[in-house]
């Protein structure tokens, strides 16, 4: 909503987290004219474009990968990007290690159910299955597709809940969670739907076993967690 503050805040907080997650980000990888980057879960491409500006990698060896179409193509329009529309599941159409890094931000919190059941399912531990499930199929896919990469996400422990803009919102169980967020829905600055499954540290540990995990924090707390592999390190398939 325009001109309110606390929108204005939330938004100027996610500006500084870019910038310090890019600073993350070129502590361990270097972009050349003959780097290629896919971005998962590109959105309009703002985000990799704050990773990339200024540096030597062409805009076309930048692959902006959604499964919106429209916003696939305004990362393409706005930037240069080679842009690939990608399906809800499943394989990505590139080799293995066709990417020197594989980028993805705030997404993998989002590969859970069919959007479909987000409101219906109500059993917690169904739903962290069968979210578990796809965001290991999701993982494996990065660690096929990039000889590096780097992943972040929301951090299950960060007090504020990222997708509303609530207090402790993200660790009620998902009974409570659906009814929370149908009445905030009617009058909060931040709609959302219940269709994100947060991880920990050792979650990510977990679906990225060779990564080094790397911790953003503010104000004493993680705010989001990154699990990062140098393309210097010997390529893995991700097949476990």
């Amino acid at each position: 909503m325009a001109g309110n503050p606390i929108a204005a805040t939330v938004k100027s907080a996610g500006r500084r987290a870019r910038a310090k997650r890019a600073k993350v980000f070129r502590r361990f990888f270097e972009l050349t004219p003959t780097t290629k980057l896919l971005d998962l879960g590109c959105g309009d491409g703002e985000h990799i474009e704050s990773i990339v500006d200024g540096s030597d990698i062409p805009p076309a060896n930048v692959y902006a990968a959604d499964i919106d179409e429209a916003l696939v193509n305004e990362a393409a329009g706005r930037y240069g990007f080679t842009p690939v529309v990608i399906a809800e599941s499943g394989k990505l159409p590139f080799p293995d290690w066709f990417f020197d890094i594989v980028y993805c931000s705030s997404a993998i919190e989002h590969i859970t159910i069919p959007k479909e059941e987000m409101w219906t399912l109500r059993s917690g531990a169904e739903f962290r299955r069968r979210s578990l499930a796809r965001q290991r199929e999701f993982a494996n896919e990065v660690r096929r597709l990039g000889k590096g990469y780097f992943l972040q996400t929301p951090a299950k422990a960060f007090p504020i809940e990222t997708h509303t803009w609530l207090p402790f919102v993200g660790w009620l169980p998902r009974p409570a969670l659906i009814r929370v967020i149908r009445f905030t829905n009617r009058f909060w600055v931040k709609q959302t739907q219940p269709d994100w499954h947060l991880l920990t540290s050792r979650d990510l540990q977990s679906l990225f076993p060779e990564a080094e995990i790397v911790g953003e924090r503010v104000l004493g707390f993680t705010k989001s967690i990154m699990a990062v592999r140098s393309p210097s390190l010997t390529p893995h398939v991700g097949q476990d």
